[in-house]
């Protein structure tokens, strides 16, 4: 069987709709938070496939969060060995970081559901599946080109939404895993300045959630089980 370690930076960002896929796929999956002691310890680069999820940190937060730094370390060491690593938001951040590109904080905050803007590379890969489909976006922070990837989608706000480096590295900054999830209501519980920054309110955020959110989870597992078929 093949092994799958799922890190959690915060309990209420989890695997989610990316479940399905993965272990559809063949992997058991585990799951380890950053928090847990046993952290410090792991060799992040034993799993067959890594998957990185969200966090309201920021990369460059080192001196707030005493893991981000070997965390980044393991991940580089990982990449560079061509272990599958998926990244998601706050973890396609690490990703950049790990690779050379310098994270910081973006020009306003994007929350909501929209969809992104695929590049050719994008638009003839498992992203296809997000065409024209209403994904959601929490994040604030962005970062410079890494070296040596394909740059695969945009939105109007973000030029950096999703890249790869070949069959084996997948980085989202975008939440496609997230309309099923019952913790998206302790997003908008915990995080109200975040879209009210945006002009949104709780109840246009969560009922675009209900509207949106299962066509996402539907073409985020697509996309998922595209990606993991071709590795």
């Amino acid at each position: 069987m093949k092994s799958a370690l799922v890190v959690r930076h915060v309990p209420h960002e989890g695997i989610a709709g990316y479940r399905a896929p993965i272990e559809a796929a063949g992997y058991v999956l585990d799951r380890v938070d950053v928090t847990d002691p046993a952290f410090a310890a792991m060799d992040l680069s034993a799993p067959d496939l890594l998957i990185m999820m969200g966090a309201p940190m920021s990369v460059y937060e080192q001196d707030h969060h005493a893991w981000i730094a070997p965390q980044i370390r393991q991940v580089s060491a990982r990449i560079e060995s061509g272990r599958a690593t998926l990244g998601v938001c706050f973890g396609a951040q690490i990703v950049a970081a790990a690779l050379g590109a310098e994270v910081y904080r973006g020009p306003a905050k994007e929350v909501g559901f929209h969809p992104v803007a695929l590049s050719d590379a994008g638009a003839s890969g498992p992203l296809r599946h997000l065409r024209n489909v209403p994904v959601l976006h929490w994040h604030g922070d962005t970062f410079t080109p890494p070296p040596n990837v394909e740059h695969l989608a945009s939105s109007d706000l973000y030029a950096h939404q999703a890249f790869r480096r070949g069959e084996h590295l997948l980085a989202l900054q975008f939440h496609a895993e997230m309309g099923l999830d019952p913790r998206f209501d302790t997003w908008v519980d915990a995080w109200p300045d975040d879209f009210a920054k945006t002009g949104q309110t709780a109840c246009c955020l969560r009922n675009a959630y209900a509207k949106h959110g299962p066509g996402a989870v539907e073409a985020g597992r697509a996309m998922i089980a595209e990606w993991l078929e071709a590795l």
